[in-house]
């Protein structure tokens, strides 16, 4: 062995166990990790596949021209394609409206203090991990940006905390807590006549609720969803604690070629300039461009937006009518007033447009398998299985563990949802487990699996200027401590043990 293999060696050996299980993780995948566009091509031919080979037909179209069951797996894909088209919009939105108020500049001035308060390589690491899961629980798409810029930030100013640790707990709040919060795709989903597939609906209403639809009250704003969430996040911030590397082992910004530039004032990566390289606002303008450099027009709209979300909540439980077109105004317009002026929010929506593009490209395929079986005899068989297999205590973290399983297939909360609910659902009333928990249930499973495959990171790592082999050592880490955590809470909270 060399002497700088023995350095390495005697290092490594002197971090904290938990530290070099997430180094050895991370050496495994930056060999062996696959393309994430690539999980759901496989997905789509496992689940048709599948349906072949437990007796679905391959063509086959009933006479009920109104049927929403007994399709052959060819139909049922073409049907569903295009089912998820709506929300596809809506999560393109929410990514696109997250990246504006994320970068806006009141909200860059609070990363910048935000970023001073670690003073050391490992409370750098449990700071932004912490900060990550807070913001993840108000909009995930907000805190893949927010959280991102906070990393970068911190590592100019902690630069011997490692750089891939950071990056991997800017993603960590996708990984635990965020269908929990405001901007949880299932829980909004069900909540939303809009939202929610009429399958989806026709076994809500089976299950005893008329309207098809389950309130945020009954879901993520239950005391025991809040004390899950609660657990899952503390047990997150002691895991970031532990597995943060020292000094030695530590791999800085520079050591991976980042060039860590000012989030505010001169250098910065958001200052941008104009054409003929003046700063937009500086440069000389058409007296008809007055319109897009004049804040006017944009507190018109803002007020607007506000006078219709007072009359809209009026009268209402604000999270029972809370939707996923009610967060996505509500982002559009606290966008609009922090970057002030039109100028800057056409820039911030171009800017944060490319983060949606694995939307547009996906979603319909995820609409695809959420046809393969919702609309053929798969889900009923399915649902028969996790009732045979189960009972009412066991099926939650059961529901639990294959949810996140599938969401290394089907990496998307709100579309993966479309797919497991109606059997998830129907299992859940034969028995007689409660349809709001088991959201709960599938939100905690579900986030698990972000921590194990890259598509989500994929926001984020374009701004760390990093690669999913980079973090996920660090990743897979988290979710052995982080999904146990939430099996735990979702068995032993589930309303049916406690009464």
């Amino acid at each position: 062995m060399t002497d700088h293999g023995k350095h390495a060696k005697h290092e490594l050996e002197a971090e904290t166990p938990l530290a070099r299980v997430a180094l050895r993780f991370t050496a495994f995948t930056e060999k062996w990790l696959p393309d994430a566009f690539g999980f759901v091509l496989v997905g789509t031919f496992v689940v048709l596949l599948f349906g072949l080979v437990t007796g679905e037909p391959l063509l086959k179209r009933p006479d009920d021209p109104a049927a929403t069951k007994g399709f052959g797996m060819v139909d049922a894909w073409g049907i569903g394609f295009w089912s998820l088209i709506t929300f596809t919009l809506q999560m393109a939105m929410i990514i696109i409206g997250g990246y504006a108020v994320a970068t806006s500049g009141p909200v860059a001035r609070l990363i910048t203090r935000l970023a001073r308060i670690p003073k050391n390589p490992r409370s750098a690491v449990a700071f932004v991990a912490a900060v990550a899961m807070l913001a993840s629980y108000l909009n995930w798409a907000f805190s893949l940006i927010f959280a991102a810029i906070l990393a970068r930030e911190v590592a100019r100013n902690v630069p011997k905390a490692d750089y891939r640790a950071l990056g991997a707990m800017a993603f960590l709040g996708l990984g635990t807590v965020w269908a929990q919060g405001l901007s949880g795709s299932a829980a909004l989903q069900v909540a939303s006549a809009s939202s929610s597939p009429a399958p989806v609906q026709e076994v809500i209403k089976a299950g005893g609720r008329a309207s098809g639809l389950i309130p945020l009250s009954d879901t993520i704003f239950t005391w025991q969803a809040l004390l899950a969430t609660l657990f899952v996040y503390v047990v997150g911030v002691v895991m970031a604690w532990f597995i943060a590397p020292g000094e030695g082992s530590a791999r800085t910004a520079g050591d991976l070629g980042v060039e860590l530039k000012p989030l505010v004032g001169r250098g910065s990566p958001y200052k941008k300039s104009g054409a003929n390289g003046q700063h937009e606002e500086s440069a000389k303008r058409r007296p008809g461009d007055w319109l897009e450099h004049s804040p006017l027009l944009s507190l018109f709209i803002v007020a607007l937006g506000v006078m219709y979300l007072i009359r809209y909540f009026d009268g209402k439980s604000f999270v029972s009518a809370l939707d996923l077109n009610t967060v996505n105004l509500i982002l559009f317009l606290l966008a609009l007033l922090l970057h002030w002026r039109p100028w800057r929010m056409a820039r911030a929506v171009r800017d944060g447009a490319p983060a949606a593009a694995g939307v547009l490209l996906q979603f319909p395929l995820y609409g695809g398998i959420f046809g393969m079986i919702a609309y053929t005899g798969i889900s009923a068989r399915l649902a028969g299985w996790l009732v045979q297999a189960s009972s009412q205590f066991l099926f939650p973290p059961l529901v639990a563990i294959y949810s996140c399983i599938l969401g290394i297939f089907v990496p998307s909360g709100g579309s993966k949802w479309v797919i497991e609910a109606p059997y998830v659902l129907q299992a859940a009333n034969e028995l007689k487990v409660d349809a709001g928990w088991m959201v709960i249930v599938y939100d905690l499973g579900e986030a698990s699996a972000n921590l194990l495959q890259p598509f989500w990171m994929l926001p984020t790592l374009a701004i760390l200027g990093l690669k999913a082999r980079d973090i996920m050592g660090y990743t897979f880490t988290m979710f052995l401590a982080c999904f146990p955590a939430a099996l735990l809470a979702v068995t032993f909270l589930a309303p049916h043990v406690i009464g």
